[in-house]
């Protein structure tokens, strides 16, 4: 087995971060597998190379350590050009001009992850119209995905926590993007490129990642690629349901430490709320090694309430 560890480095871990980090870290390395750390710095908005170095120090402060990398997506442009030659040679792209504002004013529905379900807009352009068309604003490349009655486009897969799962592409997510009009390569093609490319067989990652799927094992297949197995561990939410950001800063790892909390108590509390451990649990990563099982994880939200915090909060200097 091969796992990795793919943060963005666009600020501090939080505590749902390290949540899920902590379960793919467990899950490797009860199998006796690997780990691979690739910072996800393509966007140029969420790259700092500062941020970076902050993410890896707090990973080595928890315990969580990794066996190949960092590598840095900002440096594998060719590996995504050449996917992306690959699909447009097959036939299997197009331009795209709308706008992220015509996008989210459409009435058509979204996919779980939030984006617009794509009503085929630009799908059927001539090529003088699109060539003339770039000539004024350039355009985004989207992936043509099967229609609805095209069993090629239905992607069935058995999540590790939430078990079977099926999707028709043409009614939950529509041709999607592969490149940004700016450019920057789409997340879905990137990860599975670098996932493929580097060994991975086995993806751990929040909840909110699991509309992706269908997607990313569509693309696996036309490249040629092994999909990975997947396994997606719930959420930390604040109180009212909203789920943990960089921006909640007294949950991420920076103010943590700085109140002296120490890595056992943070690992022992989360592998704790998420039925991993015993209440009251304060432990290295490699403590908790023999006893997990995908079969003791929690398929429920975890919220970071004042109970949870507050055992946090039970070491104060």
């Amino acid at each position: 087995m091969r796992g990795r560890f793919a943060p963005t480095p666009s600020g501090r871990m939080h505590l749902g971060n390290v949540f899920a980090a902590l379960v793919a870290w467990l899950s490797v390395r009860a199998a006796g597998g690997e780990m691979v750390l690739r910072i996800e710095d393509l966007d140029p908005r969420a790259a700092s190379r500062e941020r970076a170095e902050l993410l890896m120090d707090d990973l080595r402060w928890l315990g969580l350590d990794w066996d190949e990398g960092p590598f840095w997506q900002s440096e594998r442009g060719s590996a995504y050009d050449d996917a992306i030659e690959r699909l447009a040679q097959a036939g299997l792209t197009y331009p795209c001009f709308c706008s992220r504002a015509e996008l989210h004013a459409a009435s058509a529905p979204h996919a779980s992850d939030g984006t617009p379900v794509y009503a085929g807009t630009c799908r059927g352009l001539a090529a003088e119209e699109a060539a003339r068309r770039a000539s004024v604003r350039p355009p985004a490349t989207r992936l043509r995905v099967p229609d609805a009655d095209d069993p090629a486009g239905v992607i069935e897969f058995c999540d590790l926590a939430y078990g079977p799962q099926r999707e028709v592409l043409a009614r939950e997510c529509g041709d999607f993007l592969v490149r940004r009009s700016d450019g920057v390569v789409a997340y879905q093609l990137a990860v599975v490129v670098d996932d493929a490319l580097m060994g991975v067989t086995q993806v751990v990652r929040g909840c909110d990642l699991l509309g992706s799927c269908a997607r990313q094992i569509y693309l696996c297949r036309l490249l040629g690629f092994e999909p990975p197995e997947y396994g997606h561990v719930p959420l930390l939410v604040a109180p009212d349901g909203r789920r943990l950001s960089k921006r909640e800063k007294d949950l991420d790892l920076g103010a943590l430490r700085e109140r002296g909390v120490t890595a056992e108590r943070v690992v022992g509390t989360l592998a704790a709320a998420a039925g991993l451990a015993d209440a009251g649990c304060v432990a290295t990563p490699a403590e908790l090694v023999h006893g997990f099982s995908w079969n003791r994880l929690c398929r429920e939200d975890i919220v970071a309430d004042e109970a949870l915090l507050g055992r946090l909060r039970a070491e104060k200097l």
